[in-house]
């Protein structure tokens, strides 16, 4: 006889055989004890999760005239009937390869015969989404109705597939993947039939590689039981798989994940060696995936299901990690994986996910930009939390901590320099002070509306011809005569308290503002707007805020805005100081000609 694969040999015979499925085979086992079975049967779910082995049985537990814990007993003539692979009871239909319609009216004609040694005659249709739409039509109505002996079960894979017509007329059961554990005891009692020694972590690769079917895990079993006539050992196993050895995969996550130079080195070395790229990215995420188990997990020994000596490589790759970049290193791998099938250079697009690990500065993702944060965190020796709302805010101040404390973090490159274009509000305040720029952000409130501004240079803003000299003022006296009128100005003035040094004078506007961005009171983002267009000079010993726009001038001197400003400055050591507004007046020859028109006419002027 032909050696037949284990997945063949080792295929249920009832119910009680079957791993997994418990939910469906209740259902089945009870309407066949009580009598009740339906007329169609709609079996779905992923392949290898036994859809055609419990639709076998449940055709000749249905037939069998002494049925034992709902599954045939194999002893009475009917069971020895169908046993037989001829027999005309059980009729197997492979819709990928007989799905034209006149395969479909041809079943229709042949379902009103009586079945020859049963009770039913049952149809197993395999792969029935393969139908064409006709074939579909055909069916339709005998599904619905078919004879008081016929039995529909139609297996697929993509139930979505169906038309809704189908799909009403079935009793729907959907089979799900098994979980590893129930894999590990089937492939031992596989192996302990055949009399086969194994290692329990070749077991526990096997059922991992099966990824929750027991035909693939099967399939695979039957490769490396053939490998080699001795033991199966683990490197066996990983020897057929064709996995890269763990101790590269390692290296390369080791250096990916630290930041080292050596990634692309070894990345390099790795694809110059043969191994293919889809294999190195599958093995790259499965290394990235126990990582975060060893991390995470307790019991992570058991749950990844290494050995020894290379579970403590994993662990300690796993305990010098971040667990943010371990999570985006996760991501990036992944979508590299689904864009290798449609890459006409999938090396390029390996390459730039090791070089984005392994490069936070590269990415702007906010898991690159946590993980930034969290080594920067661990270096300055301060743990600021999880808000994301300033998370870029945290990463600056402190790149600018380790900086100035002569620490180099993994990012040197400041982010405000090389920002790219902001909204209108930043854009048209660049255009007027283009030296620098500053960032104003809502670190404490998440959720408020950030504003990002320029702050001008201090010696724009305290030149020594005070605010009449200011540079880049527009001129309108060509167009027509103004008459530049000084309204009464807001003053706050304070006596018997310390002023500024000269020297502390020459950035006062600037700390001024990054103080109004530390208050962050409600509004104070707009307030924060508004105060950028003030041209600040020192008259003696006053501060002098002063402005020609109305709009600036009202919110400054508003109730909330006075006092968000006196706070501001108070805490910079300026007590005395005014907000100027240096509105314009026109005066017209209309107005004059009005006046003489209309002598008689009282004209009230505003």
């Amino acid at each position: 006889m032909a050696y037949l694969a284990l997945y063949r040999l080792f295929r249920p015979s009832s119910f009680s055989g079957l791993i997994g499925q418990t939910h469906i085979v209740k259902i089945l086992t009870n309407q066949i004890e009580t009598g009740k079975v339906g007329h169609a049967y709609l079996f779905c779910g992923p392949r290898g999760t036994g859809k055609t082995s419990v639709a076998k049985i449940f055709a000749r537990a249905v037939n069998c005239e002494h049925p034992v814990g709902g599954s045939a007993c194999g002893m009475c003539d009917t069971c020895r009937a169908l046993a037989d692979p001829s027999s005309l009871d059980i009729v197997e239909i492979d819709a990928a390869s007989n799905n034209g319609v006149n395969e479909m009216r041809d079943l229709r004609e042949k379902v009103q015969y009586p079945p020859v040694n049963g009770k039913y005659k049952v149809y197993i249709v395999d792969e029935v989404h393969m139908l064409s739409d006709s074939a579909f039509n055909a069916l339709l109505k005998t599904l619905e109705e078919p004879p008081r002996h016929a039995i529909f079960i139609l297996a697929t894979t993509e139930p979505h597939k169906l038309p809704a017509t189908i799909l009403s007329r079935c009793m729907r059961f959907d089979f799900r993947l098994l979980s590893r554990e129930e894999l590990e005891g089937l492939l031992r009692q596989v192996l302990e039939k055949i009399g086969k020694e194994y290692e329990e972590e070749a077991i526990s690769a096997i059922a991992r590689a099966g990824a929750g079917s027991a035909r693939d895990m099967l399939s695979i079993a039957d490769t490396c039981v053939s490998y080699d006539g001795g033991k199966l050992t683990y490197d066996a196993v990983e020897a057929v798989l064709g996995n890269a050895d763990i101790e590269e995969i390692a290296a390369l996550a080791e250096a990916m994940l630290l930041g080292k130079s050596a990634a692309l080195t070894l990345a390099e070395k790795m694809l110059a060696s043969g191994k293919d790229v889809g294999v190195l990215c599958k093995d790259m995420l499965q290394f990235l995936n126990r990582l975060a188990i060893a991390k995470l997990c307790r019991g992570a020994k058991e749950l990844i299901g290494l050995p020894d000596d290379l579970f403590e490589i994993v662990d300690g790759v796993a305990k010098k990690a971040d667990g943010h970049r371990v999570l985006r290193a996760t991501e990036l791998f992944a979508a590299t994986e689904g864009k290798l099938r449609y890459a006409s250079s999938p090396r390029i697009l390996f390459e730039t996910a090791v070089i984005k690990t392994a490069m936070p500065s590269a990415d702007t993702d906010a898991e690159a930009l946590m993980a930034r944060m969290a080594a920067l965190e661990q270096k300055c020796g301060t743990n600021a939390g999880g808000d994301y709302a300033a998370l870029l805010a945290r990463v600056e101040a402190l790149e600018e901590k380790a900086a100035k404390g002569g620490i180099v973090p993994l990012q040197t490159e400041r982010r405000g320099a090389e920002s790219e274009e902001r909204g209108a509000t930043e854009s048209a305040v660049r255009d007027r002070h283009p030296a620098q720029s500053v960032r104003a952000k809502t670190e404490e409130s998440p959720g408020r509306e950030t504003f990002d501004f320029p702050e001008p240079p201090a010696e724009e803003f305290f030149a020594t011809g005070g605010a009449e000299e200011t540079v880049g003022r527009p001129d309108f006296s060509q167009t027509r005569r103004t008459e530049r009128a000084k309204e009464p100005a807001a003053v706050i003035k304070r006596t018997g308290e310390a002023q500024p040094a000269d020297g502390a004078r020459n950035n006062v506007f600037g700390r001024f503002l990054r103080t109004l961005r530390r208050l962050n009171r409600g509004g104070a983002g707009v307030l924060i707007t508004m105060c950028t267009e003030f041209d600040a000079s020192f008259d003696g010993d006053t501060f002098v805020l002063s402005t020609d726009k109305e709009m600036v001038y009202a919110a400054a001197t508003s109730e909330s805005g006075r006092a968000t400003i006196d706070e501001a400055l108070r805490s910079l050591g300026v007590t005395d100081y005014r907000i100027d507004f240096l509105g314009t007046r026109e005066t017209t020859d209309g107005l004059a000609a009005f006046e003489r028109d209309f002598s008689d006419q009282t004209i009230i002027k505003k």
